[in-house]
């Protein structure tokens, strides 16, 4: 296997000064309606509503160029890179799934993206765009493979540990693994007594089986409401970083998912989409064991349509 380029928390650091402020210093509410202290970092309040500009933003800083942009997403990845490309003059197309949230599709477009949609699910709309990438000569860039990408997400963690000072535990949602890896990498190096703990939907576990068998494991589906998590094929450089940044995953299913949104809800009156509220789910999930300990969590995207909150709240 090909030696990835493994994740820094001085390249972390560094990545502050070169991610548009608007993304950054994100903010942090707590609780302690469950028996202890929850910290919760807030993505929601920024122009696309999701940690997403983060990552994106740090990866066009440091792969600068006019070559046009080819990537695939469930919405909040192809929301930021278009953000960013944007702001860098770089023409950018989307590939997203037939399926996905229409929300979300048009913010991609509103921010200048090209959006085309294909495949029933996000690895195959990926399929499609990295095909069409290869034919075009474009850029592909793919979410959860490049180490900027991990990084700039990894500020978060730079902001919380600051903010929170020490943890006991940190829960973070897993999909193609950057936000987990990044995040982890900080924590690792900063904070290592923090227990480190990925979620995955449990309808769409290939993230947490690749994790288990120190390999990636593709799955025949994900079917989750859980859209920004919903991988059946790993991406082989998170699973990798994976390795030394993340004590263990976790899975939740979307009735758990549903009610970590809804306490988002109630206790902070934040709208959080399922992918952004699964580190919260398994939060309450454990809540038993999480007596006297101090625990935070990314609220990492809040793209929800009307018609969604009507049936989920």
């Amino acid at each position: 296997m090909t030696k990835h380029k493994s994740l820094s928390a001085d390249r972390i650091a560094e990545a502050m000064g070169r991610i548009d402020p608007v993304f950054l210093h994100s903010p942090v509410l707590s609780s302690e309606a469950l028996g202890f202290e929850l910290i919760a970092k807030d993505e929601t309040d920024n122009p696309i509503r999701s940690f997403k500009g983060r990552g994106t933003g740090y990866f066009l800083a440091a792969h600068p160029g006019a070559a046009p942009l080819v990537t695939a997403s469930a919405g909040n990845f192809g929301q930021g890179l278009a953000y960013n490309a944007a702001r860098s003059g770089r023409a950018l197309t989307v590939f997203a799934s037939v399926n996905a949230n229409p929300l979300k599709i048009e913010a991609m477009r509103r921010f200048g993206a090209e959006v085309r949609l294909e495949g029933e699910d996000f690895d195959a709309a990926k399929q499609a765009g990295r095909a069409f990438a290869h034919a075009s000569g474009h850029v592909f860039v793919e979410d959860g493979a490049s180490a900027e990408i991990a990084e700039g997400a990894g500020t978060i963690a730079l902001e919380l540990t600051q903010a929170a000072g020490r943890l006991d535990r940190v829960y973070l949602p897993l999909g193609n693994g950057a936000l987990a890896a990044g995040m982890g990498a900080w924590i690792k190096a900063r904070s290592p007594e923090t227990r480190v703990i990925a979620v995955a939907a449990k309808d769409a576990p290939c993230m947490a089986l690749s994790h288990q068998a120190g390999h990636p494991v593709s799955t025949r589906s994900a079917n989750t409401i859980a859209d920004g998590i919903a991988v059946r094929e790993p991406v082989p450089e998170a699973v990798e970083w994976l390795k030394d940044t993340i004590d263990e995953v976790v899975l939740v299913d979307d009735d758990e998912i549903l009610a970590a949104m809804r306490f988002a809800r109630d206790e902070w009156t934040r709208i959080i989409e399922p992918a952004g509220a699964a580190g919260l789910a398994a939060i309450l999930k454990d809540r038993a064991s999480l007596q006297v300990q101090r625990v935070a969590t990314p609220l990492c995207g809040g793209n929800v349509t009307a018609a969604q909150a009507k049936e989920w709240f």
